[in-house]
């Protein structure tokens, strides 16, 4: 990467009129921004830290297209910082260097640097670590934007002194926002132009964008390039040109065949692939990550989602779910691809093939829901650790029943809070192994009974 290419400032010359759609339509201020309203609205915390100049080192997390690098961009105009961009695909630890060099020249002259990397999560761990020192001491604000878990892709350190914020992907309706206004903007966008979209093309598009504004603006861009809408005579008037469904239909099977080379509607495939396993049915589960295997899709981002599903829809019904996906999580990181491949393809026909429950899920978020809506209460006195004479004078640990002293390990006792008393969250079914523990349950308060 040319140094050229790292330092650039914000707003100082608008993209050339060649530059796509996208580019040309990125908002420049929060006024323009469209969605993530948490972030962008007027009484957001985080807007109100950038527009008093105290936001910190910060991770953009979210799915592609929904705002990360223009955040990024309106935060360095806002501050009048200086604004250094990094992709993680292309640059290096030299790439770093150069970025830090000119930073500290720039502190020197008062003026702060923010280094945005786009795709941190690509970053290895050497090249996280060599930025970290710089965060730390203030030579650089850190924005990172990832589409991956950051928990799993950035490092600790470097996420501990960054605070972390979820975009969401957009809605329809701020979709069709941009849209409209791309096709009405005559400085930037279609205005000149003179197009107009039928209703149903409109649609069409808001929903093949799936939350992706910058899809929405390059399929835009494609249909009126594919489309008869220029005058072949520049000085003969002529009525506005409408986009048609037919128009919008013709432009995306061009659109696959060029451009999507991660293979049809990311999250179609990836809710496919979750409902046949949940439905038990191996050979739907093979089919559906394979598609998504040989579309490109992040094999980890694959193996986060079977682990999701061998804790949501298998439990304890087969507790062996669980390290089977943890196993082939591993598997990837250790073979990469597409050896790694195989490993997920064994993992998600196992948990096709394992009994099914979702008890665990159901209890968990039946005790969320009394944790976050009903009153905390203290924890009973009996259970509380006594570690000191002055809390055992206080009570601490009185009365509680050593389990082990009783007959089979069974004990009646009060373990939750007194309004909580007798409350149950988790119900066994009576599938594969979790009916064990159900027979195991119902022993153990046969025998209470008893006593």
């Amino acid at each position: 990467m040319s140094q050229s290419g790292l330092f650039e400032e914000p707003g100082e010359r608008s993209p050339p009129s060649d530059a796509p759609l996208a580019a040309r339509m990125r908002p420049r201020i929060f006024e323009e921004f469209v969605g993530q309203e948490h972030l962008t609205a007027a009484d957001a915390a985080f807007r109100r830290a950038v527009e008093a100049d105290k936001l910190g080192s910060v991770i953009l997390w979210g799915p592609p297209g929904v705002g990360k690098t223009t955040l990024a961009e309106i935060v360095a105009r806002a501050t009048s910082a200086h604004f250094a961009r990094v992709s993680a695909t292309s640059a290096g630890v030299a790439d770093l260097r150069r970025v830090v060099e000119e930073a500290r020249l720039q502190r020197r002259s008062g003026r702060k640097t923010i280094l945005f990397i786009d795709e941190i999560h690509r970053f290895n761990k050497a090249q996280q670590d060599a930025i970290l020192p710089v965060v730390e001491d203030g030579t650089v604000t850190l924005i990172g934007a990832t589409t991956e878990n950051p928990s799993f892709e950035v490092n600790s350190a470097l996420l501990s002194r960054s605070r972390t914020y979820v975009l969401q992907a957009l809605e329809d309706e701020h979709i069709r926002q941009v849209v409209r206004r791309a096709i009405e903007d005559e400085e930037r966008g279609l205005g000149g132009l003179d197009v107009a979209m039928e209703p149903e093309a409109e649609e069409a598009l808001v929903n093949l964008a799936n939350g992706d504004a910058r899809s929405a603006l390059n399929m835009l861009e494609l249909v009126v390039a594919t489309s008869s809408l220029r005058g072949d005579d520049p000085g003969v008037a002529r009525e506005t040109a409408r986009i048609t469904l037919e128009d919008l239909q013709s432009a995306v099977q061009q659109r696959t065949l060029l451009y999507d080379k991660s293979g049809e509607m990311h999250f179609d495939l990836i809710s496919a692939l979750h409902k046949s396993v949940r439905g038990s049915d191996p050979d739907a589960t093979i089919y559906w990550l394979t598609r998504m295997l040989e579309s490109g899709e992040d094999p980890l981002y694959l193996a986060r989602r079977l682990i999701r599903m061998s804790v949501e829809d298998i439990g304890l019904a087969d507790p062996m779910a669980l390290q089977v996906a943890m196993a082939a999580q591993q598997a990837v990181h250790f073979l990469g691809m597409p050896e790694g491949g195989l490993a997920l393809v064994q993992c998600a026909v196992y948990l096709a093939a394992a009994p099914k429950s979702n008890r665990l899920y159901l209890a968990h978020g039946e005790a969320r829901r009394d944790v976050l809506e009903n009153r905390n209460d203290p924890v009973p006195l009996h259970l509380r650790n006594a570690p000191t004479s002055l809390m055992k004078d206080f009570g601490y640990g009185e009365g509680y029943r050593y389990a082990h002293d009783y007959e089979g390990g069974i004990v009646e006792q009060v373990n939750l809070p007194e309004r909580l008393a007798g409350r149950r969250y988790y119900e066994p079914s009576d599938r594969g192994y979790e009916a064990r523990i159900a027979q195991r349950l119902a022993e153990w308060r046969r025998m209470l009974e008893e006593r």
